[in-house]
Formats: structure tokens, sequence, C-alpha cells
């Protein structure tokens, strides 16, 4: 669909007081063009023509990438799915791509415009989990990011501890800086193994995907305090994504995230889905423009807060909903 490489373009050079013009835009198109969206809308009652600033635009439960195809076109306008990791007996989530080389480059735009060019990076990614199943966009990203790195020490690590910390010990004295990329359940194992190297100087670790079931919860303080000590570092970095998004958001430490200019972030009633929270918590609802080919606007299961200085902090996951492969580490 050329209206699809049209939205690419202009989410390239979005500025901050474009964003509210671009969703209330998606929001007609996606009632229009996006079949599930416009039957969830026409299920509440909701005219189209309603929906007249940012407020208004309701959000679609994340469930329904379980269920069905969540796209505005035709089926063979789908360049890939991706699939989240769920685990034994849960149904996983689809996303339909329509193309995956925009999702890879609108992906390291994200990622350079907090942490530089990758260029300046070797990046070593430990995934297990990921690396076992088909279809996760964690593992086409990062495997984008080892091929933009052009550096021949990057790659992939399953359960290969020993090689992995080899390449560590090699790295300790490079220029360049070292982006440790690993799933938390497996960045912990690898922590409890207490094999002792000499990290890189330039080492940075972050952790993503939760425990992936491998391991019991930790609370974040926990978590970041075990792999602080063993990697020899002074925070611990994270990624906050998921399947049905294709927008990421990075924290630089104390699981405080920064919103990219791609996404917004509104706090829902945890009592009221249809409302926004009147207190300094609440469920987390996105708006990610970067899925103008799918639905912008999704109703998550996770809970959240903003604090004083304005940074996302995700405090875990609403009873009774399933586990998910994101990075929710309950505080």
């Amino acid at each position: 669909m050329e209206q699809f490489k049209s939205f690419s373009k202009r989410l390239e050079t979005l500025t901050f007081d474009q964003f509210d013009d671009f969703a209330l835009e998606l929001a007609h198109f996606q009632a229009e063009h996006n079949p599930v969206y416009a039957s969830y809308l026409a299920a509440r009652r909701i005219r189209p023509a309603s929906i007249k600033e940012v407020g208004d635009i309701p959000y679609l439960p994340i469930r329904f990438f379980k269920d069905a195809t969540v796209f505005c076109g035709k089926m063979e306008e789908i360049s890939i799915f991706y699939s989240s990791s769920g685990t034994t007996g849960v149904v996983t989530s689809k996303h339909a791509v329509w193309s995956e080389t925009f999702y890879l480059a609108h992906a390291q735009r994200l990622f350079e415009q907090e942490y530089g060019p990758l260029t300046d990076y070797h990046v070593l990614a430990l995934l297990p989990a990921y690396l076992e199943r088909p279809g996760s966009s964690l593992v086409a990203m990062a495997s984008h990011f080892i091929d933009q790195s052009q550096s021949i020490h990057s790659g992939f690590y399953l359960y290969n501890e020993a090689e992995l910390l080899q390449k560590l010990a090699i790295l300790k004295d490079d220029s360049k800086k070292v982006l440790l990329l690993g799933v938390t359940f497996a960045l912990l194992d690898l922590a409890e193994s207490q094999q002792k190297i000499q990290f890189p100087k330039n080492l940075l670790v972050m952790e993503t995907g939760g425990m992936k079931g491998r391991r019991r919860e930790m609370i974040r303080e926990e978590v970041h305090a075990c792999l602080t000590d063993y990697f020899q570092v002074n925070v611990i970095h994270s990624e906050y994504g998921m399947t049905e998004l294709l927008s990421q958001v990075y924290s630089k430490g104390g699981g405080k995230y920064t919103v990219p200019s791609s996404m917004r972030v509104i706090l829902r009633d945890v009592n009221d889905p249809f409302s926004p929270s009147n207190r300094a918590q609440g469920g987390i609802n996105l708006i990610d423009l970067a899925n103008f080919h799918s639905c912008a606007f999704l109703e998550t299961q996770d809970l959240g807060k903003f604090d004083d200085q304005g940074y996302l902090e995700v405090l875990g996951r609403f009873d009774h909903s399933e586990v998910r492969g994101c990075n929710l580490l309950v505080q």
C-alpha cells in the first residue's frame, strides 16, 4: 500500500508538535482500513467521526493480536509475521508487518537516538528462548544490530557461556563499546555461575525479556544489584518492547524509560479501561505511530507510572494476566 510508504517517510522526521495530528490521522485511517479495529469501534458504538482529538481515540485490547490478523490492507501486502514467545499452552500473539526493512531501520533509528551509532559497538546477543523459536522480532532486531555494527566480534550466543566470557575477555581493552543484550534469566544464570573475568571497560549490559518462566520472578532492584555486581558496571540498561509494537523504549538505569518520539504512553484507570487514570499510576495504553499498518492504539496488560522527571517506570502486570516476553520485573 502506497500509504504505508508515505507514513514511514513522515515518521522519519516526526517532531513533537506533529504527533497529535499524525495520531488522529492514523485513528481515522485504521478505523476505515483495519477490519479488526473497525469492528471493535462498532462493538463499542463509537463513530470514527466522533474522534476529534487524541483523548477520544479508543485503544484496542492487545489480546486481539492472539485471535485475529490486525492489519490495514490486503493479506498479500504482509511482508512477515512476528510472533510472541508465550509459555507452554498459551496462545501467542502474531503481528503482521508490512515491511521488515522498515521495522529494522526504525529500530536502529530509535537505538541510535539514545546510544549513538551502532558502528561504535561490538554487539553480543545472549538470547536463549528467543533463538530457539522462529518469528522473534527481538532476534530480527539483534541480528540487524550485529550486522550494522560491522564488527567481527559481534554475534549471537545461546547457552555457550564459556565462549561468551572468552569473547568479553578478548574485548576488555578494546576502544569500542560492548553492548551485551541479554534476556534477563540468561544474564542472571551467567552472573550466578561466578566465572570471574576482567570485563570490558566500555561494557553496557542491557536486559530484556524477563524470566520466560525459567526462574522465579524477582524485583528489579534485586536483579540489577546482582548484575551490576557481577559485570562490574554502575547501571543495568533495559529494553522494553513487545511483538505487537514496532517501537522500543530504553532505560539507561534504574528502570526509568525514555519514551521515543514515535510513541506516547497514557495511563488508564485500573478499574475502568475506558477512563484515564487520576492517580500516579495505572494501566499502560500505548500509541505507537510505527504501527501505522496494523493498530497504533493498544491497551496493554502492563502497569506503569511516571516519576517526577517524566520517566516511565513499568511496575508489572495486572493480576491473572499472562506472562509475556517483554521486560517486566515486578516492583
